[in-house]
């Protein structure tokens, strides 16, 4: 994606490096012409101009869309063709302050001539436009994409909090398990301990008890084969 934004963006500064040169080339043409062939041409120019500057404001667009580190590096070269731009407005007004309209008959043979010119550079702007606006509709698509990537994955995130939520739940569950059944076990534990040790006493009872009834059994058959 950010590839295919980075060629898209360069595709709009060849197109407006090209209006560029056709900008400049019709003011400098400008300063040898006079009257209505001036005039067209400025006019030409002033189109050109805005054409260029529409170009400038889908390039900003589509830097929307590149990471930023290309961000970063092209945002500069935007700020040289604003400047750029804003030259040849300047430039454009000086000569349209100056531009002065004449009636002789060889003005009028060249406007003739500049009105052919202008309708062909309204032809390829036109047809520049177009393309511009192919651009800027592929533009809107992509941010449509990208608006509906994020819907996606903030869905996914919101799952996956839920996911680990009822995990975090179930542990807690399973550990308050294992302390019911520690805590049983020490019980258990307990008395197991306390029956053991009356096990072993009643042992010594029955010992002390066994021995005695052997000393008294003793003492008795001794006194009736001794008496």
């Amino acid at each position: 994606m950010d590839a295919g934004g980075s060629e898209l963006f360069e595709s709009y500064e060849q197109d407006y490096e090209a209006i560029k040169v056709s900008i400049t080339e019709r003011l400098n043409a400008s300063g040898s012409q006079a009257g209505e062939i001036k005039k067209q041409t400025l006019r030409a120019a002033d189109r050109e101009i805005d054409e260029a500057n529409e170009i400038l404001q889908q390039m900003e667009m589509e830097l929307l869309n590149l990471p930023q580190g290309s961000k970063t590096r092209l945002q500069a070269r935007m700020r040289a063709y604003k400047t750029d731009l804003e030259r040849l407005k300047q430039t454009l007004k000086r000569a349209q302050t100056t531009s002065r309209s004449t009636s002789d008959r060889d003005e009028l043979l060249g406007g003739a001539s500049g009105g052919m010119d202008l309708d062909a550079a309204s032809m390829d702007q036109r047809t520049r436009l177009l393309n511009g606006t192919d651009r800027l509709a592929e533009s809107s698509r992509r941010l449509q994409d990208s608006h509906k990537i994020a819907l996606e994955t903030e869905s996914l995130g919101a799952n996956i909090l839920s996911d680990l939520r009822g995990q975090r739940e179930q542990i807690i569950h399973t550990r308050n398990t294992l302390l019911e059944a520690d805590s049983s076990i020490d019980k258990a534990s307990r008395t197991l301990k306390g029956m053991a040790r009356r096990m072993a006493t009643n042992k010594l009872i029955t010992a002390a008890i066994i021995v005695v009834l052997v000393f008294l059994i003793l003492f008795v058959l001794y006194r009736k084969i001794f008496a």
